[in-house]
């Protein structure tokens, strides 16, 4: 079956650096485009990246990660990572990955599998 299985989460200080990984199965991972996004406490889950699984374009949902955060995939390896740098409190969320068929999407609702969360804690 399909599984979405994230790593990486965890507590850190702000300015600090972490790596999420998301690792697939049970679906073609290198025709997929896939997603990380992120819920607050209150918020709507919004995009923080995509990546295309066509020629590896990527965009960045939030505007305030852009230069701090890169999205990459590993299609070998059935992976998607999310290097977090200069890590800020307001970057608090459980982070989850997705995958859509189309070549990436900034829409919940296009995604047709997720993972099941895994948190990120800034402390200021």
């Amino acid at each position: 079956q399909v599984q979405l299985v994230e790593s990486g989460g965890g507590l850190v200080q702000a300015g600090g650096s972490l790596r999420l990984s998301c690792a697939a199965s049970g679906f073609t991972f290198s025709s997929y485009g896939m997603g990380w996004f992120r819920q607050a406490p209150g918020k709507e889950r919004e995009l923080v990246a995509a990546i295309s699984w066509w020629n590896g374009g990527v965009k960045y949902g939030a505007t305030s990660v852009k230069g701090r955060f890169t999205i990459s995939r590993d299609n070998a390896k059935n992976t998607v990572y999310l290097q977090m740098n200069s890590l800020k409190p307001e970057d608090t969320a459980v982070y989850y990955c997705a995958a859509t068929q189309r070549r990436y999407s900034d829409h919940v609702d296009e995604y047709d599998y997720w993972g099941q969360g895994t948190q990120v804690t800034v402390s200021s």
